[in-house]
């Protein structure tokens, strides 16, 4: 998965001397880390097909040195991603666990159930965003006027444009309901056709004047689960972690927030030359300590 080059609502840190570091291979530096956080989708595989060499990198980690943890920005409960992952024919033994902004946002639903909610999105189609989550949180879905917030899963139709959900949104700014992003990508790339994700709407609901609450990458509820998962499952809390990521103001942000180190998978969506990318990345203080094209051992 590809995914947009959003503006980040908070700049990062200013990059250092050992900005994208070029390596050739996850081997470089993988005993420099006691664990790793692994993006999926535009890692692990493209949401058609598997990326076996990302995976067998994986693989290796796991058998040679320390404990894989994937962490997706997908709406989906954890419980739900090995189904997608059968369908795809993932190889096994890649990773220990998985935690998703799904899971980063059961909580917060949870306090908020049984609504009543005005949804923007799906929720019971299979292959959409919201597919699984309310099977864990019973949630009322009601009409605006009715409605005690909003929950974003995405747009109603993935070639909707977001601009065209302006009106909509200033009624709900108008009636004071906060929004619950259960997904913060902001665009994804599905074998070259760019779909729009629920972070587009809610990043557009934020530059209005509306309050929205998110789980997932970059912000920190997605990586407590993930620093839990480890410190239970360890034995102990690891400082040494990798995340991997192909998302810049989602996976390299977030890295940097939580003073991670980070290898970016760089496939050229962050612009055409070098000299382009590397403008955007200061324009945005957004940086990663080191950059692969393709993850791989």
């Amino acid at each position: 998965m590809q995914r947009d080059t959003t503006t980040p609502s908070a700049k990062a840190p200013p990059m250092t001397a050992q900005t994208f570091q070029p390596i050739s291979g996850l081997a470089d530096i993988a005993f420099e880390y006691d664990a790793i956080f692994c993006d999926i989708w535009g890692v692990v595989h493209n949401g058609r097909r598997p990326n076996f060499s990302a995976c067998g990198a994986l693989e290796r980690y796991r058998d040679e040195v320390g404990t894989v943890v994937l962490m997706s920005n997908t709406s989906r409960p954890s419980a739900y991603v090995p189904e997608s992952f059968a369908q795809l024919e993932m190889p096994d033994g890649f990773f220990d666990a998985i935690v998703t902004s799904g899971d980063a946002v059961v909580n917060e639903l949870a306090g908020r159930s049984p609504g009543p909610a005005f949804l923007i999105g799906t929720v019971d189609q299979e292959g959409e965003e919201g597919f699984g989550l309310f099977d864990q949180v019973p949630m009322n879905f009601a009409d605006m006027d009715d409605a005690a917030f909003v929950v974003c899963t995405g747009l109603y139709d993935h070639g909707d444009d977001p601009e065209s959900y302006d009106d909509l949104l200033e009624d709900l700014i108008g009636r004071e309901l906060e929004m619950v992003c259960t997904n913060p990508d902001v665009k994804v790339q599905i074998d070259g056709q760019e779909v729009w994700c629920a972070g587009a709407i809610a990043q557009l609901y934020e530059r209005m004047g509306g309050t929205v609450v998110y789980g997932g990458k970059p912000h920190p509820p997605i990586y407590r689960l993930g620093r839990a998962w480890l410190e239970e499952t360890m034995g102990f809390a690891p400082d040494r972690i990798l995340m991997i990521g192909d998302n810049l103001f989602t996976d390299v942000l977030g890295a940097q927030r939580e003073g991670i180190d980070c290898l970016f998978i760089q496939d050229g969506l962050y612009g055409k030359t070098v000299e382009e990318f590397r403008a955007l990345c200061e324009k945005h203080g957004v940086s990663a300590r080191y950059q692969m094209p393709e993850l791989a051992w």
